[in-house]
């Protein structure tokens, strides 16, 4: 952990050593620091994506968010925006699709009108809907189900996710659907369904790369799943053993982005 904290003071920017000293600390993030990180909201409460120009993209808002999360400031304006943005665009069936306008520009993964990606897209933005009403209920039930004001719609959005899961532990879409949607599903009681997820990703854990660890253990852990759980202590022996020299983690997404895959590594381990 010192290793890592070192790469991050030594190579973040200022939103990322404010988000390192939030993790360590629980130290407020200066005001000025928490306005950078929120620029370019839309009107409506998403953050458009990089790829996808001024629509707002559900893919695009829960990643603005996990970095709000990191800086303590999902109470914000900004951030409730975003998740009374989020919880309008829940579709009839509990699930989330991107704007059709999004068609010609989206990656894989944010494709609207593709299964694998509305599977995808429910359980990220089940996920930080959850990660909200945990927060709500500490700071003061607005109600007794987890999910806060937002509990009928996490309901039904793991209702949606069950409802598509094979028998055998396995998900229809892509890899960080897995863990996603077995946080959701276990912050729902639904442990039945969570668990058979979780032991098919401890499975595929060795042939992970380490953004992927980082990730999944981060989002088990937010969920409020035990550190000693196995899917989490198996995750951390792979983050061990991935770690490079200079004490950081590297990207699937370019070395621009290791700084951000290393916080998301000490999210998993604080």
């Amino acid at each position: 952990m010192d290793a890592a904290i070192g790469f991050v003071v030594a190579h973040g920017d200022a939103v990322d050593r404010a988000r390192l000293s939030r993790l360590r600390t629980g130290a407020p993030a200066p005001p000025e620091l928490l306005d950078a990180a929120e620029v370019g909201q839309a009107p409506d409460g998403g953050w458009p994506a990089v790829w996808g120009g001024e629509v707002a993209s559900v893919d695009a808002t829960c990643f603005r968010l996990s970095e709000l999360d990191d800086l303590g400031a999902l109470g914000r304006p900004a951030a409730r925006r975003a998740l009374d943005w989020l919880a309008a665009r829940q579709l009839p069936d509990g699930g989330w699709d991107e704007d059709p306008a999004l068609a010609s520009f989206a990656p894989e993964w944010a494709r609207p009108g593709d299964p694998e990606a509305a599977f995808y897209q429910t359980a990220n933005a089940g996920f930080w809907l959850t990660v909200a009403g945990l927060d709500a209920r500490a700071a003061g039930p607005l109600d007794h189900r987890v999910g806060g004001a937002y509990a009928g719609v996490v309901h039904a959005a793991a209702q949606s996710l069950a409802a598509r899961l094979p028998s055998d532990g396995t998900w229809p879409s892509f890899l960080p659907a897995g863990w996603l949607s077995a946080a959701v599903l276990h912050r729902q009681e639904m442990f039945h369904e969570s668990a058979r997820i979780q032991v098919a990703l401890v499975e595929r854990i060795p042939e992970m790369s380490p953004a992927n660890v980082a990730w999944l253990a981060a989002t088990l852990r937010r969920a409020g799943i035990d550190e000693q759980d196995w899917s989490l202590v198996r995750a951390r022996r792979r983050l061990a053993e991935t770690q490079r020299s200079d004490g950081g983690w590297e990207s699937d997404d370019g070395h621009q982005f290791d700084v951000h895959t290393t916080l998301t590594a000490i999210r998993a381990c604080r």
